[in-house]
């Protein structure tokens, strides 16, 4: 499973509280996006019953997550803005080797750090805000992004070695530090 090798830093949080709409508007982005990337998973390797069969629940409770974002944020008086390019992703997806397996084990192991650092950063931000419900809410979505990065790597073993997929997972979150350093501060998920 996914240990991050450095936590996000004050600065992000103190971020995120200081424009919490933004923050609430990209979580919601990021929910639709972590729906789409599972069934891009099931498009891809239609012939991977285990795979297939977790990634379309896992896209179901994704989307889950996005009407609820959704929810909160037209309740809020917000409207959803077109996509902007995640960074963090972008430069993790750029990790991802050539070669059918290579491929494969990197993309289920680049979504479960995605997964994993969300987790970290919504727990950060369920433990800041004040008892309530949006507390509760990001609690326990904290719960569910845990289990959601647990996930990508348990797929990822089901299909291959721990001898193969345990050196790349720590390669990854050696690059996942390097790159959340490189990063701009800024009110978004990642």
């Amino acid at each position: 499973m996914s240990k991050l090798r450095i936590p996000s830093s004050s600065d992000w949080l103190e971020a995120v509280l200081g424009d919490f709409e933004a923050f609430l508007l990209d979580h919601a982005t990021c929910e639709r996006k972590a729906s789409a990337t599972a069934l891009s998973l099931v498009s891809h390797y239609p012939d991977r019953a285990f795979l297939v069969q977790q990634m379309m629940l896992l896209a179901r409770e994704e989307l889950e997550h996005f009407h609820q974002m959704l929810w909160l944020t037209q309740a809020g008086g917000l409207v959803l803005r077109p996509d902007e390019k995640d960074l963090y992703v972008q430069a993790l997806r750029r990790e991802t080797r050539q070669g059918k397996d290579e491929y494969l084990i990197d993309r289920l192991l680049v979504s479960g750090i995605v997964e994993a650092r969300g987790c970290e950063r919504f727990g950060l931000v369920a433990d800041a805000l004040d008892p309530g419900p949006m507390k509760t809410f990001y609690q326990e979505i904290t719960r569910s992004e845990s289990r959601h990065h647990r996930l990508f790597y348990h797929v990822a073993r089901h299909y291959f070695d721990a001898e193969i997929v345990d050196p790349r997972q720590d390669e990854l979150l050696d690059r996942e530090a390097d790159i959340l350093n490189a990063l701009p501060i800024r009110a978004v998920v990642h």
